[in-house]
């Protein structure tokens, strides 16, 4: 099992996607394609896979800027993947959202994942530069 990075394309309509083996994965950017669902796919992938090539330990942080409904619904479910790698005890899993201090609507949208799933869960502010 190897890595897996993804960039934005050109419109940076989709986020960076940094996974790492060692379980240090990130979810960063704008995530408003409308191609969005093939774009994740290849993390949805490799986070399935990384059930059977586990690390002791998991953090999925997730800054977003914003995201659209299919991207919601794609977040949830590498959460609920996520979900079952922790109770299955095949790893540790904590989730970090990352939000701007000022940006509501995604405090909001880390609340609801945060009442969604079953996993040790930090919603973490940034003050703005």
């Amino acid at each position: 099992m190897k890595n897996l990075l993804i960039y934005p394309n050109s419109h940076c309509n989709t986020p960076v996607i940094d996974f790492k083996v060692s379980g240090e994965l990130s979810l960063t950017g704008r995530s408003v394609s409308e191609n969005i669902s093939e774009y994740y796919q290849p993390a949805i992938d490799w986070i399935t896979e990384l059930m059977f090539y586990p690390p002791a330990s998991i953090v999925f942080s997730i800054k977003l800027e914003c995201f659209n409904t299919k991207s919601s619904m794609i977040i949830l479910h590498i959460l609920k993947i996520l979900e079952e790698i922790n109770s299955k005890r095949i790893s540790k899993v904590k989730v970090n959202w990352i939000y701007e201090e000022c940006d509501n609507d995604m405090f909001e949208s880390g609340n609801d994942y945060q009442s969604l799933v079953k996993l040790p869960f930090k919603i973490l502010s940034l003050v703005e530069n």
